[in-house]
């Protein structure tokens, strides 16, 4: 087979890979981090636990939607910026169809909200978070240090919810690994992929992040035309934003709302249709273009707004990856991962606690409900597609 075919296959591969999570994985930034690890750590084997938590402390650290930022390096991990770009528009593509199509149906969405299909669906996440706090807390905090640093990470996080307290405590962490750990050992490292000779590429896409930061804005003023403007403001809470998910939510309201693009009223009805479907809830952005943009040709200004929003973090991703790549081979930052890789289990253990369970689980039937699914992921065998399915009918049957 040729070189040239085994390109094809893998980018075949890697499409039909995140196409089939963006489809079906819902439940917000945290539970992808779960879908993502089932498909690629358990399933597929790409990686294993520490390359995946090492991928996942890079992206709570950068400002942008984490699980997409993840998806950007997975790609890029297994086919270049080739594959980056791949998994990115697989990952993403079915949620941005569905929710220009709101855009379009938004007078006859009615209220989703109390949908027991879309309780349903919360449940899952709480099954599926679970069992990759589950997975993770085995392989990385495997000693009593690490288990209080994951421990003290999930309870300062708790006690101060917010990005912020997110990247201090990975950071915490590293700290602490570096110094309870020393200079960790020399262990030979199968994966690397030649991104650490990229440093030059990579410091271009930070270049020109910083510099559409600045420019948009100008150009906005200066001509004028409500597309500019729009680019402008999706690109700026898409660059300005730590944690992703539904930190995004009032950004964008305070770039939409007082503008006048839009009530509130169809700003609120968007958030509820952007929970309902999977991937990314950074799609809410293409309703929100579409809705302002308006017409027959409404979908542009959701396909403006969609790159606009997303452009920052792939050229923050691609810009860091390769220097992220270069500085975990250095045994002292190695050791310090140790620790940050802890406190990524407790972080996500925080996320467990608040909001995935606490905006899910309402009451002991609820509780029993994630109970059951949790139990059917980690002892069925089931894909986790199936469970978010089987919990969105049996939501919907028994509401």
């Amino acid at each position: 087979m040729s070189a040239h075919s085994n390109d094809r296959t893998g980018n075949a591969d890697i499409a039909t890979a995140f196409l089939k999570l963006g489809c079906t994985a819902f439940g917000g930034p945290v539970a992808h981090i779960g879908y993502l690890r089932a498909e690629f750590v358990e399933r597929r084997r790409w990686l294993d636990d520490a390359e995946f938590a090492d991928l996942v402390a890079l992206c709570q650290f950068l400002p942008g939607p984490a699980s997409s930022q993840l998806v950007f390096a997975l790609g890029m991990r297994r086919g270049g910026l080739a594959g980056a770009m791949l998994a990115s528009l697989a990952f993403t593509l079915p949620s941005a169809i569905l929710m220009v199509a709101f855009g379009y149906m938004m007078m006859s969405l009615g209220d989703i909200s109390t949908a027991g299909w879309l309780h349903g669906l919360k449940l899952a996440a709480v099954a599926v978070v679970a069992h990759a706090v589950w997975g993770m807390a085995k392989n990385l905090c495997p000693d009593t240090a690490r288990r209080a640093l994951a421990a003290g990470a999930a309870a300062f996080v708790l006690l101060a919810p917010g990005a912020f307290a997110q990247v201090s405590a990975i950071a915490a962490g590293a700290i602490a690994g570096a110094l309870i750990y020393g200079r960790a050992r020399d262990e030979p490292n199968g994966s690397d992929t030649g991104l650490g000779r990229r440093h030059l590429v990579a410091a271009g896409c930070l270049a020109l992040f910083a510099a559409l930061l600045l420019a948009l804005p100008a150009l906005a003023a200066a001509t004028g035309i409500r597309e500019a403007g729009m680019a402008s403001s999706f690109y700026r809470a898409g660059s300005l934003v730590f944690g992703g998910g539904h930190v995004i939510l009032p950004l964008l309201r305070a770039e939409v709302v007082p503008n006048g693009w839009m009530s509130d009223d169809a700003f609120l009805a968007g958030y509820g249709a952007a929970q309902a479907v999977p991937g990314p809830l950074f799609t809410l952005a293409g309703y929100l273009g579409t809705v302002i943009r308006g017409g027959a040709h409404a979908w542009t200004g959701g396909a403006l707004a969609l790159f606009a929003i997303f452009l920052p973090a792939w050229l923050l991703i691609g810009g860091a990856l390769p220097f992220w790549h270069s500085l975990k081979h250095n045994s002292r930052v190695r050791s310090g991962l140790l620790g940050a890789n802890a406190a990524v289990v407790g972080v996500l253990f925080a996320a467990l606690c608040t909001p995935v369970a606490s905006e899910a689980i309402f009451g002991f039937g609820d509780a029993l409900a994630a109970a059951a699914l949790f139990a059917t992921l980690m002892y069925g065998r089931i894909p986790s597609w199936t469970i978010v399915a089987v919990a969105a009918l049996a939501g919907h049957l028994f509401a």
